[in-house]
């Protein structure tokens, strides 16, 4: 899933070198969605192994 941040983030740069601004905007706002929905993930997973060893 972090994949999928780092080629929405070198999509947004590029875009944004070649100054296709709408398009940058895009790409880094699935990024950052990608990057939120990764962290919550990852909590998850941290609370549920650690329910599961108590």
């Amino acid at each position: 899933m972090m994949s999928w941040v780092v080629v929405f983030f070198v999509v947004a740069i590029i875009a944004a070198l070649l100054g296709f601004t709408g398009i940058a905007s895009a790409a880094s706002s699935i990024a950052q969605v990608v990057f939120v929905i990764a962290l919550v993930l990852l909590a998850v997973s941290l609370v549920s192994n650690l329910m599961s060893r108590a």
